[in-house]
């Protein structure tokens, strides 16, 4: 199921009247509520659930989702951050900064780091990924909240080459 597909399916389930309506198929889960009850506004859900060919279906969902907010918010910055490198996700999944709870942060602001270096783990499909830096230098601004989900490519680290 496309992107397309998914926004005709909440916009046929907004018109029809239902305040839920839930759609389980062989690699995804889509929930869709309505603001039919006046205390809930309008939300979608779109689960993904593991298989070999599940990386392509987020790829097409997340410019949906994060087009909006990611031009007005990166538009200002862009300028003063265009001498830093730009780590980003290579995968989807939920991004942790420590290796376990107990542990302290792998980089933090004001780092310096080496080719190779684990700046951080991103969890997918219950699988720790350490996401290892590709360029040397110093962690100017971390981008995003531990323990937060991330999407592919989106921006984690920024990284003075110099």
């Amino acid at each position: 199921m496309d992107i397309k597909e998914i926004q005709n399916l909440i916009k046929f389930v907004a018109k029809s009247g239902a305040s839920e309506v839930k759609l389980e198929m062989e690699d995804f889960k889509i929930t869709i509520r309505t603001g039919g009850d006046s205390s809930y506004p309008e939300t979608t859900i779109v689960q993904q659930i593991p298989m070999a060919q599940a990386p392509a279906a987020p790829m097409a969902t997340a410019p949906a989702t994060s087009a909006p907010a990611a031009p007005a918010a990166e538009a200002a910055p862009k300028s003063e951050d265009a001498k830093y490198i730009t780590i980003k996700s290579p995968i989807i999944g939920t991004f942790y900064r420590k290796p376990s709870p107990d542990k302290p942060a792998f980089v933090e602001v004001g780092s310096s780091i080496g080719k190779g270096d684990v700046l951080c783990v991103i969890e997918a499909m219950k699988l720790f990924n350490d996401i290892e830096s590709e360029v040397s230098g110093k962690i100017v601004k971390i981008l995003v909240d531990d323990s937060s989900p991330v999407e592919f490519d989106q921006p984690l680290f920024l990284v003075d080459p110099s």
